[in-house]
């Protein structure tokens, strides 16, 4: 963190270093620019401690391709080595001290970011294999300029096709229908470690699944709590996930789950995509858990899934639903190698 220098976040920052350096350098050119990639910054979650770690005035600039080069050079020779106290050129780690204004094009940039050809018209299996972070990339960093180029690729990618986040909705039920026992079954057998990693899981899924009905993009695991704080949640239903985490015993995990698998089950009738689905739990058949049964939802959320090639894609998910290993969800030439399950 630079001495002296006061906090503000990084959006500000690079709002007032786009509008007083970087604009004057690029009069006459027509480009779109904004803080977007990678870093918590992107996502407006950074904070004091933010500063020590590759944190700075950042952006990406976007123009024609016979433009690149002479835009680059124009901001090359016309940066300053300070703004607002803060090192205009900077690194971390192994990094080496450079400045983070990047001059591509709009396609050649969500070539690289997302590993697909065409940002603007995702296929469906692009859709499938592209974690969330990687839109969020996209989608979620503030825009300081745009002549038209950004903003559609923006719109574009804001969210899944309707068919597809139906899909995705049951495959997220389904993840919960798969494990939900399992808390009940652990602590009978006297593994109290492993129900509470249970239903820890579970308690990672239910806030998955609030985030895919309220049509939100979901973080890497850093900053998908505070993704899932900002929703609002005047049912409590962050209150009972909490309280599943805390929960000393099995009978009381159980309740707080039960009262959260209630109240995500409400959400998903406001929804309307379905007939309503029975919101109480109810006991697993003749075993001594009370579970949600969630399978239902499941079946339900598949039934108002009206594209044929969706439906028969079975319930493995999109990858942020099946996979969760950062160096396969940071790095398109990995995660688009899995492109081959929805084959």
């Amino acid at each position: 963190m630079t001495t002296g220098s006061a906090f503000i976040s990084a959006r500000t920052l690079s709002q007032g270093f786009h509008d007083e350096i970087i604009r004057p350098l690029l009069a006459g050119i027509p480009y779109a620019a904004g803080l977007l990639g990678w870093g918590s910054d992107v996502l407006g979650y950074d904070t004091e401690r933010s500063m020590d770690h590759g944190w700075g005035p950042r952006l990406h600039v976007f123009v024609d391709a016979y433009q690149v080069d002479h835009a680059t050079t124009a901001i090359e020779t016309g940066l300053p080595d300070e703004y607002r106290g803060h090192p205009v050129r900077f690194g971390w780690d192994t990094q080496e001290p450079i400045h983070h204004i990047t001059v591509t094009t709009i396609d050649a940039w969500l070539e690289e970011h997302l590993g697909v050809l065409n940002g603007r018209h995702l296929s469906l299996q692009d859709w499938l294999v592209t974690p969330q972070q990687k839109l969020l990339g996209v989608v979620a960093g503030q825009v300081y300029a745009d002549d038209g180029r950004l903003q559609v690729v923006r719109d574009e990618l804001r969210w899944y096709p309707d068919d597809l986040w139906r899909w995705m909705i049951a495959c997220q039920w389904s993840r919960i229908a798969e494990e939900e026992t399992f808390v009940q079954r652990t602590s009978e057998v006297g593994d109290e470690l492993g129900s509470r990693v249970v239903a820890a899981r579970l308690v990672r899924d239910l806030m998955r699944l609030a985030l895919l009905m309220e049509r939100t993009y979901a973080p890497y695991t850093k900053w998908l709590g505070t993704a899932f704080s900002r929703l609002g949640h005047p049912d409590g239903l962050d209150r009972d996930l909490e309280d599943t985490l805390e929960a000393g015993t099995h009978d009381e995990r159980e309740r707080a789950l039960t009262s959260a698998y209630r109240k995500a089950a409400i959400r998903f009738n406001a929804l309307r995509l379905t007939d309503a689905v029975d919101v109480e739990p109810h006991q697993f058949h003749e075993r001594p858990a009370i579970v949600l049964h969630a399978g239902r939802f499941a079946e339900a959320s598949l039934k108002a899934v009206k594209d044929q090639k969706v439906r028969e894609l079975g319930l493995v998910g999109a990858i942020d639903q099946f996979a969760d290993n950062t160096g396969v969800l940071s790095n398109p030439k990995a995660y688009r190698k899995l492109i081959s399950i929805y084959e």
